[in-house]
């Protein structure tokens, strides 16, 4: 039986809305809508939403339901975002107007489109902070940026999410000092 499944997701300051398969959350941050399980029952009490089932063979089905609902209310109340990294001798980002352009050491500069329900800012030349409501598209958007330059684990260069666990390898010791 699905533990997760069976804790309500408290709606703080959000609305919850079902259209057969299409629930739709709003908030201040903006309106979500998740297809989900039509056999996976919703219920609202008491500012809070309930997800129950009758098959058995649905408990993983109402677990994740829950989860995408919940992962709905904090982004639309609190909103969602990354701190990505940039590491490298020379390496830098910047914002401008709806692109982010990055020096990565290729031989020119990559311009990437935000999308619209994005926000992207740079604090610094090597910091690049992407927040929004959805979190699939935060995490996706931020993949799309690790792409174009992954971190190199013998020098460290690259891009990488603020707080991952980095491995750092050791180079080639062999033949050095030996004649």
């Amino acid at each position: 039986m699905s533990r997760i499944g069976n804790k309500p997701v408290k709606l703080e300051g959000a609305t919850f809305e079902r259209n057969g398969n299409i629930v739709t959350v709003s908030g201040t941050k903006g309106t979500l809508k998740q297809e989900i399980d039509k056999n996976i029952k919703t219920e609202v009490k008491d500012g809070e939403v309930h997800f129950t089932y009758d098959k058995e063979e649905l408990n993983a089905k109402q677990g994740l339901a829950r989860a995408l609902v919940h992962n709905m209310v904090i982004g639309v109340t609190k909103g969602w975002s990354k701190k990505l990294i940039v590491a490298g001798v020379g390496y830098k980002a910047q914002v401008s107007g709806k692109k982010l352009t990055l020096g990565l050491g290729y031989s020119h500069q990559i311009e990437m489109e935000i999308p619209e329900d994005i926000q992207v800012t740079c604090p610094s030349v090597t910091e690049i902070l992407v927040s929004g409501a959805d979190r699939q598209r935060v995490g996706q958007f931020c993949a799309n940026v690790m792409k174009k330059r992954p971190y190199e684990p013998y020098h460290g260069y690259g891009i990488h999410v603020d707080g991952a666990h980095l491995v750092r390898k050791v180079g080639k010791t062999a033949g050095k000092g030996k004649k």
